[in-house]
């Protein structure tokens, strides 16, 4: 049997990230629809799909590297080499003396569970399972008043689907797929290995065990082809810049029958020009005049959507001063609005006429110094 781990270029301590990643580059690269009638990247493509079956479970992934380490899998430290001896091969007469390192009952354990058959026997066995698809991601881009009020975008979407001449069966319309004669349908063959005979996915069907006689002409008896999908994607009032919008059963379509994945739409929305948004909350600068800020004022301020509402300034209010508006900020995705904060920007004249300039002085001799220290 093949090295799972090599097959899909990972190392033995990969993790399940790094496992599906390979697999799904792998997978791509080799689809038959990639690469029509190219017969080894067809195999190579149901190789990694074998690979990965194994290594994606937890479960069979732990058996699988026990029997690696036993050395099931072919001749190596502590494999099955009939006749061989010493402490490195296989001798039936080493049984009962206690310089073995496992047992046939732990074996045939292993082995009944990875798979399905068991340790002198080829068992019934039993087929691959089916494989969710894999969730796919796209992004989005919209503007601060799409994101304001809410819209629906048009999202293209690359991804394998379904089959839609076959419906996902991989037969030819009008034919089905078979029994595989060489596993009887159980999608597992015995292989002889020493005195043992050991369980494993049939290399005719691949563990499916039905076989495709007349392959469906549009995805070569996949079941699934590439195309791009485009989707509706309504994207709701008051969403924040990286938010993912969830719709379910849009992703890759699923193995051997299995549930097609997710497809998550990552938003981002566009800034704007006058308004800065914090959360549910926005900011807008208002600027004021000197007397406005001293003597107080009621201003008009701009709020999201294009309208003004007066607001009151306090009189002796300082520049940078941030006044709340109640509810004229962002929606909430769970209903309500945030609230519109106003920094007031107190506007210095660059240029004082002879008049201004005059009345400035008198009020500046009614000032105490503020750099003054109390005595």
């Amino acid at each position: 049997m093949a090295d799972y781990y090599q097959t899909l270029g990972v190392s033995k301590n990969a993790s399940q990230d790094e496992i599906k990643k390979a697999f799904r580059k792998l997978a791509r690269e080799h689809h038959p629809d990639k690469n029509p009638g190219n017969k080894a990247s067809e195999e190579k493509f149901k190789e990694v799909s074998t690979a990965y079956e194994t290594l994606s479970d937890t479960g069979k992934r732990k058996q699988y590297d026990e029997l690696s380490r036993l050395g099931a899998f072919g001749p190596g430290p502590g494999g099955f080499r009939p006749g061989a001896g010493g402490s490195q091969g296989f001798d039936p007469s080493m049984f009962g003396q206690g310089n073995v390192q496992f047992d046939v009952g732990d074996l045939g354990d292993i082995l009944g569970n990875l798979f399905g058959g068991a340790a002198g026997g080829a068992g019934r066995g039993r087929r691959r399972a089916a494989e969710r698809g894999a969730d796919l991601q796209a992004n989005v881009t919209v503007s601060f008043d799409d994101a304001l009020g809410g819209v629906t975008v048009r999202v293209p979407v690359d991804k394998a689907d379904t089959c839609e001449t076959c419906h996902g069966s991989g037969a030819k319309p009008g034919t089905s797929p078979k029994v595989c004669p060489e596993c009887q349908g159980r999608g597992m063959v015995a292989r002889n290995q020493g005195p043992f005979a050991m369980s494993e996915p049939c290399p005719r069907c691949h563990g499916q065990g039905t076989i495709i006689e007349e392959p469906c002409p549009t995805c070569r008896g996949t079941g699934v082809e590439h195309k791009t999908r485009r989707y509706n994607v309504k994207v709701p009032a008051g969403v924040k810049d990286g938010s993912k919008i969830r719709i379910k059963g849009k992703g890759e379509a699923g193995f051997r029958g299995g549930p097609a994945g997710d497809l998550y739409v990552r938003v981002r929305v566009e800034t704007d020009e006058l308004f800065d948004r914090h959360g549910d909350n926005l900011l807008v600068e208002v600027p004021v005049t000197v007397s406005e800020a001293a003597l107080g004022a009621t201003v008009k301020v701009p709020t999201p959507g294009g309208g003004r509402v007066s607001l009151k300034v306090p009189a002796g209010s300082q520049d940078g001063r941030k006044l709340r508006l109640r509810g004229k900020g962002m929606p909430k995705l769970k209903g309500g609005h945030g609230d519109l904060l106003v920094e007031l920007r107190v506007q210095i004249p660059g240029k004082l006429t002879k008049d201004q300039k005059q009345l400035f002085e008198k009020l500046a001799a009614t000032f105490p110094d503020p750099r003054s220290t109390a005595d």
